[in-house]
């Protein structure tokens, strides 16, 4: 399922967009996706070294980028060169998908009709947009709003005053009271005196036996997806950020904050007002203290504490 699933695509030609691109007429153009997803009928983009590696694998036919950066890409793929990657990117997707740069209402919504969901039980004032799909035996608590499009599971448990969009939830999903999953992410541009919006074409993800706690709002992808995993649990208040995916068997403690794109592996452990920096890749079998700073990537089977986080030993050290 492609990234703009959620979002209506305009109909325009690439070569308005950008003008040096080489594209035949029949060319069918799929999305503008990251390096690593990118296929051959998609755009990508690269404004880092950081990213070098992906960049030469990457099967996209054309690639948003820089002069210093291009000869990290492979020889085919077409390169659009810009003095700001991400102003361009941001623009482009505006025209090409107009809608995602601020989170419109959804005026489909309305109460659902009992023949189409028979075998899922409603509380009182539940909203539901068109071509939504709730899986059999699942409940929905008052007062909640499920947006367009969205698919819930079978056997899932959504609590009361709950707004979903832009999602695809799992089977056997808990999701408590009060949560918002699927709006926009935080994401601009700093041009001079003014802060550009970066619009938001991805979805959340919520994998099978997923549970998300009281209060907890998880945003869209940008480009990407946000995705927490297979049988992970977010206690009250957290907030998971565009692009983070978050792995299978995670135990995440209350108030938690992830920054974007920021990638947890399996079985990581969080405790209560922890902070992860966006962009970093945290690995597999991690415990990260309680009131921690996670400033840098962390590989596989550590036990980190403090602000910045280090090794556990190092930090008793200190003490």
């Amino acid at each position: 399922m492609s990234s703009s699933f959620f979002f209506k695509k305009n109909n325009v030609k690439l070569n308005k967009i950008f003008p040096t691109l080489l594209v035949k007429e029949n060319f069918k153009f799929g999305s503008i996706k990251p390096l690593i997803s990118a296929k051959e009928n998609d755009i990508t983009f690269f404004d880092s070294i950081k990213y070098k590696d992906l960049a030469s694998k990457t099967k996209s036919f054309a690639c948003i980028t820089t002069k210093n950066l291009e000869k990290f890409l492979p020889k085919n793929t077409q390169k659009i060169i810009v003095k700001n990657v991400l102003l361009e990117l941001a623009n482009s997707l505006k025209k090409i998908y107009p809608f995602a740069d601020v989170d419109y209402p959804d005026l489909s919504i309305k109460k659902p009709i009992s023949k189409n969901f028979k075998s899922v039980k409603f509380g009182n004032n539940v909203l539901v947009g068109k071509n939504v799909k709730i899986g059999k035996n699942s409940f929905v608590g008052s007062n909640t709003i499920i947006e367009q499009s969205v698919k819930i599971g079978d056997n899932c448990i959504i609590g009361c005053g709950v707004i979903i969009k832009n999602s695809i939830i799992g089977k056997r999903v808990v999701i408590q009271d009060n949560c918002k999953i699927g709006q926009k992410g935080f994401g601009f541009i700093p041009i001079k005196k003014q802060n550009i919006k970066f619009p938001h074409i991805g979805k959340v993800l919520i994998d099978d036996d997923a549970e998300i706690a009281t209060g907890c709002t998880i945003d869209r992808g940008s480009i990407d997806d946000t995705v927490i995993g297979k049988n992970s649990y977010l206690d009250n208040q957290i907030h998971v950020a565009h692009n983070v995916k978050i792995g299978a068997n995670c135990m995440i403690a209350g108030q938690v904050g992830f920054a974007g794109s920021s990638i947890i592996g399996d079985n990581v452990s969080i405790g209560g007002q922890a902070g992860i920096s966006g962009h970093l890749k945290i690995g597999n079998n991690i415990k990260i203290g309680g009131g921690s700073g996670v400033v840098k990537d962390i590989e596989d089977n550590q036990i980190v504490m403090g602000y910045p986080a280090v090794p556990l030993k190092e930090f008793l050290r200190k003490k």
